[in-house]
């Protein structure tokens, strides 16, 4: 397996394991709001693994990234640190992906 996968695959499975607390944690705080969406978890940590479910996380990534857009509308302050400790997570998995889709378009072209 390519290096540069391995790295920013190890990345992602860190940044979604803490995800999955936090969106816990920020249900737990705000009962009131929907709970934020699921990002699934790789069954394994394969280049294979991920190529076939990438296109699927890409896009719960996206609906991750909309469901804070909606959240962060004045309902919930900035000072909430659930909120902040949420917000932060998402911005890792997004820088994340895109060096994970990064690395993945640069080896479909790069043989080697």
């Amino acid at each position: 397996m390519d290096q540069r996968i391995v790295r920013a695959l190890s990345s992602f499975i860190t940044r979604s394991s803490d995800y999955t607390l936090a969106r816990l944690q920020f249900a737990m705080d705000h009962p009131d709001l929907p709970a934020p969406p699921v990002l699934e978890r790789l069954p394994d940590a394969s280049e294979q693994t991920l190529r076939s479910r990438w296109v699927a996380l890409e896009r719960q990534l996206d609906d991750i990234a909309a469901f804070l857009r909606s959240v962060d509308d004045g309902r919930v302050a900035r000072e909430d640190a659930t909120f902040a400790a949420l917000a932060r997570i998402i911005r890792e998995l997004d820088q994340v992906g895109r060096a994970l889709r990064w690395v993945l378009t640069v080896t479909d072209r790069d043989p080697s």
